[in-house]
């Protein structure tokens, strides 16, 4: 799916309930400014959700390799933004991963891909933590995983709260990574 030009089933009736949305806030939808503000959010929800039709299992192995590599590999710094399932409102910031390989690597684009595919979905941070984890230890099985999200949330810094510069971090392991040294020699790499 292309998320810019091509668009899932139910967009027509998404663009209406969001007419509908507009009169119910005390808007006029059909004034100009607001005219195709309910399909261009109706797009728009559909590109930010589009990780329901994708499949992170399938990304890693359409890259997978044999090599005998068994040490830490590290794709730090990993861009996303994400919608809070209970008030569907941005939560963005960075994604670390390690995993030790135990035969088998990935193409690491593929590691930033299922980071993705997780977080174009309604989603909690805590949640979508475990998913990147247990994708990645499923799929591969490797010695080891371990998973690190940063990230701000718009549901605390916009309304609630309204703490602008909160910092949310969750983290997942298995494996290699249950070993306090590992996970600490981890922890030192993503922050340098």
């Amino acid at each position: 799916m292309n998320p810019e030009t091509e668009y899932r089933e139910g967009l027509e009736q998404l663009a209406s309930n969001y007419k509908e949305i507009l009169s119910l806030l005390g808007e006029d939808p059909t004034r100009e400014g607001l005219e195709k503000t309910p399909m261009r959010v109706a797009k728009a929800m559909q590109v930010l959700t589009r990780g329901y039709n994708m499949d992170a299992h399938k990304v890693l192995t359409d890259a997978l390799f044999k090599e005998d590599y068994s040490q830490m590999v590290i794709v730090k710094d990993i861009d996303f933004f994400s919608l809070c399932e209970h008030h569907m409102l941005p939560f963005y910031g960075k994604v670390h991963v390690a995993y030790i390989p135990n035969g088998y690597i990935t193409g690491l684009s593929k590691i930033a891909r299922v980071v993705d595919i997780f977080s174009h979905r309604l989603q909690v941070q805590e949640r979508m933590t475990l998913q990147i984890k247990e994708c990645i230890e499923q799929t591969l099985k490797p010695l080891g995983v371990m998973v690190v999200v940063e990230a701000k949330h718009m549901c605390m810094q916009m309304r609630g709260v309204e703490k602008q510069n909160s910092i949310t971090t969750t983290s997942d392991f298995c494996g290699a990574f249950n070993q306090a040294k590992t996970r600490q020699e981890f922890m030192n790499l993503i922050h340098q």
